[in-house]
């Protein structure tokens, strides 16, 4: 999308931070737990845009009922118009996305205030959205990092992360609509990427967190990687990863 003169001039999407402990495997009650979000510096200047959020939102909150990512446009032409999306991890029901993305507007309104963009980022879903030309950051900029505490010791590790990982991009890859997750040899991991991306670029989205994760997280036995638009996750556990979360993701369709 080009951008206005005045757009041009808007500042960056500044990221203000919070975090919790890295939950990898999703549980039932955790897929609405707040992971980070991030706010413009920029507030509404006017009513307009306003109400075109509230019916941004309104929508999109309507469109989590029935499918796991969306995007949409609420205003008069570029003047005031508002772009958003939302999207869920694929392993949610879709009762359980809506719920999630229900969540996601009070969340903006309590942590963002009146910002022209803004994302709200949870455990099993996010939200976000932009006044028409405001200026994003690369696809493959790191919005987010969540290195565990806990260290590797011996050998043998980064050699079984490093498999893991290629199973990752294989399964983004793959056919599931840009979501995998599934376990290699005692190492749980997770990728998606934002719906709307194509194959080769989500596979290059995906490698580009993986090299995150080994700069950032060097040797963590835990870690989550979130760019602009994929994320990736991984837990090492040294007992097994518990039976429940063994079996790859897979879609049919």
């Amino acid at each position: 999308m080009g951008c206005s003169s005045k757009s041009k001039s808007l500042a960056p999407f500044v990221l203000l931070l919070l975090i919790a402990a890295a939950v990898p495997v999703l549980a039932a009650d955790d897929y609405a737990t707040l992971v980070f979000k991030g706010c413009a510096d920029q507030k509404f200047q006017d009513s307009s845009y306003r109400q075109a959020l509230t019916t941004l939102l309104d929508t999109l909150i309507s469109q989590s009922a029935s499918t796991k990512f969306n995007k949409a446009t609420s205003g008069d032409g570029s003047s005031s118009a508002v772009t958003g999306l939302f999207q869920c991890r694929g392993d949610l029901s879709n009762a359980d996305c809506n719920r999630c993305v229900k969540r996601t507007p009070d969340l903006a309104g309590k942590l963002c205030g009146e910002a022209i963009a803004a994302r709200v980022q949870l455990t099993g879903c996010y939200l976000r959205y932009e006044i028409s030309g405001f200026r994003q950051v690369s696809g493959t900029e790191l919005l987010y990092k969540i290195c565990g505490s806990t260290r590797a010791s011996g050998a043998g590790f980064e050699d079984r992360l490093d498999m893991a990982m290629g199973e990752v991009v294989k399964g983004v890859g793959g056919g599931n609509s840009g979501f995998y997750t599934g376990a290699y040899q005692s190492v749980y991991v997770l990728g998606q990427c934002e719906g709307d991306l194509g194959n080769g670029d989500c596979v290059n989205c995906v490698k580009n967190a993986i090299e995150g994760a080994k700069t950032q997280c060097s040797s963590s036995l835990s870690a989550q990687i979130y760019l602009q638009k994929c994320y990736i996750s991984y837990t090492y556990y040294p007992s097994g990863v518990p039976s429940n979360q063994q079996q790859p993701y897979s879609q049919s369709g």
